[in-house]
């Protein structure tokens, strides 16, 4: 079944709300088999209502509308709907009822009667939570499902009778079983390249890479009458896709790297601490953003000049003087003595160039990476990004991370 999602609001366009039923409704549609191929926001203007809502009928087979449906007089939903499949609302009995009931002992204002209008042969659903009932109404083979805007009232109402009323419309049960992978350390262009012929060979399941600000998800997604059938043909996909690129999926449950390093950092009982001067404390906060960080953080520095290197992180002033703070030399002696100092099992540590002028005669977005590990020898990576001041900041600490999740992983023990 082919469904779209028009939320209507003009709060939603100047920015003033951000659409989560989008989210929601096509999160909740999913294992019931029915695929949204459309989200559209529309304002509070009868007129261009109409013009989405005849492009929506042209393409879909199921339609929702969120919002619109109170009692003011920008709440045109079902009115332009009505308008558009030439019916006539009615008022209906019940819905008169209920809200007579919920203003008990208080005057009703006239124009909160207008909620108790409805579509002729069409279904309504209750609102246990406000005033304005949900309605469905079917013409021409297109269902639509009009639901209240407050998030309060429209989930409570999805869960008690629209997920019961679209499995009646489901003429055979089908379920979805998706398969998040996260990857880091390779870009979406290059990791399509690694898997086009599977890519471009998919039916079923399906392959989908979604590009972030720091890294790549691909969702692997296939349909089947059952959970346990879909989750099989989904196997396959999976090992095909990791024999490839697996060294850079770091995830397959949608966690972030910070999460996958703190979970590793628990198993396996090991504590770390970070020094940080071009990243400016980022690295420590996106750790500490973690429930449960405190376990395995001790701590850090943020060393954003050559005296605090010196002083408080203790890299001695002939290697500053020698070979500069944006250098191999001083990520190493920043994270083997910050190890030191906060007797910690693993450091890391980043200098560099995060722009927006070069530094030291060094170009923007060179950047170090030190990671030392407790009876190890210290590790240094170098890195040139590219991009803003805020991106070279946060592909350092997301690199940090990865160097660490690698280095954790190749110690993973279960529990």
């Amino acid at each position: 079944m082919r469904a779209e999602i028009i939320t209507v609001g003009t709060e939603l366009l100047l920015g003033q709300t951000l659409d989560r039923h989008s989210q929601y409704l096509s999160q909740e549609c999913s294992p019931l088999g029915i695929g949204v191929y459309y989200h559209t926001s529309v304002g509070d203007n009868r007129q261009r209502l109409l013009e989405v809502i005849q492009l929506a009928s042209s393409r879909s087979e199921l339609i929702f509308l969120c919002g619109g449906l109170g009692p003011t007089m920008d709440d045109l939903t079902k009115e332009t709907l009505a308008e558009y499949l030439d019916v006539r609302l009615i008022q209906d009995p019940e819905t008169v009822t209920h809200l007579e009931k919920l203003f008990v002992g208080r005057t009703i204002a006239t124009n909160n009667f207008k909620q108790t209008y409805v579509f002729p042969d069409g279904v309504v659903f209750t609102n246990q939570n406000g005033t304005a009932p949900g309605l469905s109404v079917k013409s021409k083979g297109v269902t639509y499902i009009c639901l209240p805007g407050p998030p309060n009232e429209l989930v409570p109402m999805f869960e008690t009778s629209i997920r019961p009323f679209l499995l009646q419309l489901l003429p055979e049960k089908q379920v979805i079983d998706s398969h998040t992978l996260s990857f880091f350390g390779i870009g979406e262009s290059l990791l399509e390249e690694r898997l086009n012929d599977i890519i471009e060979n998919q039916t079923n399941p399906t392959i989908a890479p979604y590009a972030k600000e720091a890294g790549v998800t691909l969702r692997i997604t296939a349909k089947a009458k059952d959970k346990t059938t879909a989750h099989a043909m989904v196997q396959p996909t999976l090992s095909a896709i990791m024999e490839r690129v697996g060294e850079y999926c770091f995830s397959e449950k949608e966690e972030s790297l910070e999460e996958v390093v703190i979970s590793f950092l628990k198993q396996q009982q090991r504590t770390l601490s970070v020094v940080e001067s071009c990243t400016g404390g980022l690295l420590a906060h996106m750790v500490t953003s973690v429930p449960g960080s405190s376990e395995v953080f001790k701590g850090g520095i943020v060393s954003y000049t050559n005296e605090v290197k010196n002083q408080i992180a203790q890299v001695p002033l002939d290697v500053l003087q020698q070979h500069g703070a944006v250098s191999s030399w001083t990520a190493e002696s920043l994270a083997t003595q910050t190890l030191k100092q906060f007797q910690t099992d693993l450091s890391l540590s980043i200098t560099g160039v995060a722009g927006p002028d070069p530094s030291e005669g060094k170009p923007v977005g060179l950047v170090y990476i030190g990671l030392a590990e407790k009876g190890q020898p210290s590790r240094v990576y170098q890195f040139q990004f590219k991009g803003s001041r805020r991106r070279i900041q946060l592909l350092a600490a997301k690199y940090a991370l990865f160097i660490l999740q690698q280095c954790l992983k190749k110690g993973e023990t279960t529990t």
